[in-house]
């Protein structure tokens, strides 16, 4: 995919111009070259394993088909009601596809269960055209009950791994988002109430809305309200009837990387070993097997985040998920 951009929107430096489209296009990687006064822009995966700061991820990949590194940010396979990815971009396909069937009234009360060590509330690179939603990438419309247009937004970037959640909240605003993380990232329960909000865009159509997630403090969960905690008695206190949606991306349980190439250089927040992290999996599966959550869970997302949580465990934690939740994988 390749776009344009003005001259004065990115810097000359190559560092800074490196940074600043890095920080704006985030998950795919973005080559600005210099013509006609302004810069042509060439989109694609990234695939330079100094991109990837686990280097055990290509032998992870075996499990994978043996697929390259570019190919990581769209591969996904379906078992029942989950959907495992590696890029947690495709929680967002997976729920629109669910409810383009069950066909959800914007005023629905839907919980959201969401294991992260992240919020995953940036602003997609999706530009708001009166009472619509366009990719800024593609030109194509966007729209969370055509999950068509939802798979084109995924496979163009305008939707990554750190805003998926944005737009389903954008069109359901009275979920009730339940955020399980574990310290240093959050150590103890905050409670916020969500609202729509706009992020002014800043390269590819300046000044233009883009759809964003505004959290104003609140006490208590319910509808339009997004809970963050690391016990897991405040995650699932509660919980009304009404469909759930799980997602549950791995670096809960471990995020040695976090994504950063000088990970080796910084203190190792959140690094415990493989019998941790599996013991936690039977710790969270059965809190909510106990609360009777499970069975209620109408689709589910997984994702291994490459780059976060370390690919040598990949596989042990996959089996361990598999056990624990298998009537979702039937």
């Amino acid at each position: 995919m390749t776009l344009r951009a003005a001259s004065h929107l990115l810097p000359d430096e190559a560092h800074a111009r490196h940074g600043r489209l890095r920080n704006y296009f985030c998950d795919i990687d973005a080559q600005a070259s210099p013509i006609g006064g302004g810069w042509q822009l060439d989109l694609a995966w990234p695939s330079n394993p100094e991109r990837h700061v686990d280097i055990r991820i290509r032998d992870a990949l075996s499990a994978w088909g043996g697929i390259g590194l570019d190919a990581m940010a769209t591969a996904r396979r379906r078992s029942g009601r989950v959907l495992t990815s590696l890029y947690d971009t495709w929680s967002l396909l997976t729920w629109c596809e669910w409810a383009a069937r069950a066909k959800p009234s914007p005023t629905d009360q839907i919980t959201i269960l969401h294991l992260d060590d992240h919020r995953d509330l940036m602003s997609p690179r999706l530009a708001i055209e009166g009472n619509e939603l366009v990719d800024m990438i593609t030109d194509d419309p966007f729209d969370v009950m055509n999950p068509a247009s939802v798979l084109s937004a995924c496979n163009s970037g305008a939707v990554g791994m750190g805003s998926f959640l944005t737009p389903f909240l954008y069109a359901f605003p009275n979920c009730d988002v339940r955020q399980l993380c574990q310290p240093p990232k959050i150590d103890g329960t905050q409670d916020w109430a969500f609202r729509a909000a706009v992020e002014r865009d800043d390269l590819l159509r300046p000044g233009v809305a883009r759809p964003a997630i505004a959290l104003e403090g609140a006490h208590g969960t319910g509808p339009g309200r997004y809970r963050a905690t690391s016990h897991l008695g405040a995650w699932l206190d509660d919980i009304e009837d009404g469909p759930i949606l799980l997602h549950l991306d791995m670096d809960y349980f471990n995020n040695r990387y976090d994504g950063d190439g000088d990970w080796m250089d910084r203190m190792r927040a959140l690094d415990p070993s493989l019998e941790t992290v599996l013991q936690r999996i039977d710790e969270v599966c059965a809190a909510m097997r106990d609360n009777g959550l499970v069975e209620r869970i109408e689709d589910a997302a997984i994702a291994f985040s490459p780059g976060f949580f370390p690919a040598e465990m990949w596989a042990a934690a996959d089996l361990r998920l598999r056990e624990n939740l298998a009537s979702l994988y039937e």
